[in-house]
């Protein structure tokens, strides 16, 4: 299990990546606000809901976009 959440934490390079650690933490304070609001009829202003499903839209269309960067090679490596 520990694994599985440091994999969604890397970016394509496999890298820690800061942007799937907002995403992430959105994407919880965005269930909770919805559970709040359907189970225990707590008020979520909207805007919020709509701000934070918003942010996360955001970060997902931008990975989509992102380019997996060509590993370079040392040029002094083949002397």
């Amino acid at each position: 299990m520990k694994q599985f959440f440091q994999q969604l934490l890397k970016d394509k390079l496999g890298s820690y990546s800061m942007r799937e650690f907002v995403i992430g933490i959105l994407l919880i304070v965005l269930v909770i606000s919805w559970v709040a609001q359907q189970f225990f009829h707590r008020d979520v202003p909207e805007f919020m809901f709509y701000t934070f499903a918003s942010l996360i839209a955001a970060g997902c269309f931008g990975y989509s976009f992102e380019k997996k960067a060509a590993i370079e090679q040392d040029a002094g490596a083949g002397q």
